[in-house]
């Protein structure tokens, strides 16, 4: 196993205050970015083996701008008690993916597209580049309804 550096894309509107990937915390992710901070360390195999699959969980707030909108003095009392009734609409997932083949491991780079999808890939290639197997637009557009799993 080699230690691998964790980063994240968020191609949603949503922000992602928080996730792991195999146990392994990667940074909070605002709506629409990604890819420029990495925390230390996953693993991953130096050689990849089918069935290589990442367990993803995450926290995501469906509203990350309220707060500025609010006339509350910030960390007020009454700031603080909107703030904890804006937590309940925070959403936690969890998804098992399949880690595509590489053939030199590198950073876990987690993808969290709309409608919860995940995709994780663990190579040394760079998002941008063709041979990269999730070339995504960061910004993409969210259906009304998402399709059931």
């Amino acid at each position: 196993m080699l230690s691998a550096p964790v980063t994240g894309y968020n191609h949603t509107s949503a922000a992602i205050n928080r996730f792991t990937v195999n146990g392994a915390g990667g940074p909070n992710l605002g709506p629409h970015q990604g890819g420029g901070k990495q925390v230390c360390c996953g693993l991953v195999p130096r050689e990849w083996t089918l069935g290589l699959r990442a367990i993803v969980e995450w926290e995501e707030d469906p509203d990350p701008y309220a707060y500025g909108k609010w006339a509350e003095a910030p960390y007020s009392d009454a700031w603080r008690k909107r703030m904890a009734e804006h937590k309940k609409n925070y959403s936690r997932h969890r998804a098992v993916v399949d880690i595509p083949q590489y053939t030199v491991a590198g950073v876990l780079k987690v993808h969290f597209l709309p409608c919860n999808q995940i995709f994780v890939s663990a190579d040394n290639i760079k998002p941008g580049d063709p041979r990269y197997p999730y070339n995504y637009p960061m910004s993409m557009e969210e259906p009304k309804v998402c399709p059931s799993p």
